[in-house]
């Protein structure tokens, strides 16, 4: 069984304006809401791709109703905990013609220090070996900073394929329990080592480092850049983002790209087991993903992964 875990699920509302103003009126042209959160993403993109998986985490109040409902509605398994109080997260991302995408995120609702301890005894219970666990997202403030840590110190790690996609601090503290794959993205591994990364072997060297300092696997997502993959044998792999004709030619939404990777990337190495189908399969849905509105779907990632 495969399961993700996202603490911050959220609903996304984003809108297109030609001009904004605070203090007066603004009229959007264009607005879409849609269910968020890294780990949610990846459940249904997970999904899409025929894989099936269960997504775990807290929701709360009208919002988190909402967010579990549309996840049904995609076909995605879930198993969230509702909390008595407060509501899932708003996120509003504000798009302006010619100018970086303006995101204010909510609070979300608060998580009990007695529901934290509920919520790591049901993943002890539940996850079994041969089982594959997803880790993504930030981490409520009301929520221990070790909250990921607990979890994987009631995993039999040797036995459970653990995929890690958080921020730079969150990221670090799991690497001692050595998971299977990390993947931080170009920006957050600059701040791991407290510089900008530019060039090819400076990456690759960064990767290798948490490598020693724990972490099996690390691909390294890089925009249109594509990704980095070194892999616990010793091999990197390299690619541009791939692109399919058939898509649109401009950048459409590169939200959610990092999270369709880590689905894309589980997906093709559950395939055979195999490392380049893994890397093949994430760059092709991470791709896609910034080519659409929303998330990719199966028939756009295969247009990718098949382009020659």
């Amino acid at each position: 069984m495969i399961y993700t875990v996202t603490f911050n699920p959220s609903l996304d509302y984003s809108i297109r304006i030609n001009d904004f103003a605070f203090g007066g009126l603004n009229r959007i042209g264009e607005e879409a809401i849609r269910v968020g959160g890294k780990g949610v993403n990846v459940s249904i993109v997970l999904n899409s791709l025929g894989v099936d998986n269960t997504a775990l985490g807290f929701i709360a109040g009208f919002t988190g109703k909402h967010i579990e409902s549309e996840m049904q509605r995609l076909g995605c398994t879930t198993q969230f905990t509702e909390l008595p109080e407060g509501f899932s997260r708003i996120n509003v991302k504000l798009d302006k013609a010619s100018e970086p995408q303006t995101e204010m995120n909510g609070q979300g609702p608060s998580v009990s220090g007695e529901e934290c301890k509920q919520f790591i005894g049901r993943m002890e219970r539940k996850i079994k070996a041969g089982d594959c666990l997803i880790l993504s997202g930030s981490i409520p403030r009301s929520m221990p900073r070790d909250m990921y840590e607990k979890i994987l110190e009631v995993i039999d790690m040797e036995k459970v394929l653990v995929i890690v996609d958080t921020n730079s601090d969150l990221l670090r503290r799991t690497l001692p329990y050595h998971p299977f794959l990390i993947k931080p993205n170009l920006i957050k591994l600059g701040e791991i080592f407290g510089r900008s990364l530019t060039d090819y072997d400076d990456i690759v060297g960064c990767a290798m480092h948490l490598q020693e300092e724990g972490a099996r696997n690390v691909l390294v997502s890089m925009g249109a850049d594509g990704a980095i993959l070194v892999t616990e044998n010793g091999q990197v792999f390299s690619s541009p983002a791939p692109k399919a004709d058939d898509l649109s030619q401009e950048l459409v939404d590169v939200n959610g790209a990092g999270d369709a990777m880590v689905a894309g990337f589980l997906a093709g190495y559950l395939e055979r087991h195999s490392m380049v189908d893994g890397f093949a399969k994430g760059l092709a849905a991470g791709s896609a993903t910034v080519y659409t509105s929303g998330l990719a779907d199966k028939q756009q990632i295969n247009l990718v992964a098949q382009r020659k």
